[in-house]
């Protein structure tokens, strides 16, 4: 098996083949991936400021159609972006030759790219993946792989409370229309304490955790240290060597 072949354990073709139908959306910030162009600049800062983005060797892992990547990119960051959709990673290229943006696309696991470039990143981000994942604790131990000793990594997902099915299922897929019906399966959803115990097995140590909280009537989003009942941030530390 070549280093650009998925690793198939830790593969959900159902779920690839959802991003796959939309990739040709990813860009339109009116469309079904809106919420991902609305909590880009949230996320985006949030990882600026502990990371110091410009001049850092990073890694996307889940890039999709690239709105992350190319936004760190522009921040002065080296970003390479990984993802097992090839119909998103062809709008990320397209995309990114189209803003004049410099950003690595590969189609590869983060499994098979922790076994080529261990210790390589300086951070290491992972956003809205872990829940479409069979074993995301796999995840989780492939970026720690990934960074340097003392570098940054970030997570991303939705937390396992009824909260959260309301919300962004029945909410934001059936009643709002904000997301396709059948994007989230709630059983996948992740608890903090799941995933802040995964990442300590890695060897990562959890600095922070900050939710992202939607307002329904202004229909904007907004971080929050104090609520992450539904979808929140998590931000890690390598143990240095």
């Amino acid at each position: 098996m070549s280093a650009n072949q998925p690793q198939a354990d830790n593969v959900d073709r159902a779920e690839i083949a959802k991003f796959e139908a939309l990739a040709e959306r990813w860009w339109d910030p009116h469309g079904e991936f809106k919420p991902l162009h609305d909590i880009n600049p949230l996320r985006l800062d949030f990882i600026d400021a502990r990371a110091g983005l410009a001049g850092r060797r990073v890694l996307d892992v889940g890039c999709g159609g690239g709105i992350l990547a190319e936004a760190m990119a522009h921040r002065g960051a080296e970003v390479t972006g990984i993802d097992l959709g090839e119909a998103p990673l062809a709008v990320a290229r397209q995309h990114a030759r189209t803003s004049r943006v410099s950003v690595e696309y590969r189609h590869v696991s983060v499994e098979r790219m922790a076994e080529a470039h261990p210790g390589e990143f300086d951070v290491v981000t992972c956003l809205e993946m872990l829940e479409h994942v069979p074993d995301p604790a796999s995840v989780v131990q492939a970026c720690a792989t990934l960074v340097k000793p003392a570098g940054q990594v970030f997570f991303s997902t939705l937390n396992r409370t009824p909260k959260a099915y309301a919300l962004a299922v029945l909410g934001a897929e059936y009643l709002l229309g904000l997301l396709p019906r059948g994007t989230h399966d709630y059983r996948r959803f992740i608890r903090p304490s799941e995933l802040a115990s995964w990442c300590r097995e890695a060897g990562l140590d959890v600095r922070e955790q900050n939710g992202l909280v939607f307002h329904p009537l202004s229909r904007r989003y907004a971080l929050s240290t104090r609520d992450v009942s539904v979808n929140y941030l998590m931000h890690c530390r390598r143990e240095a060597m």
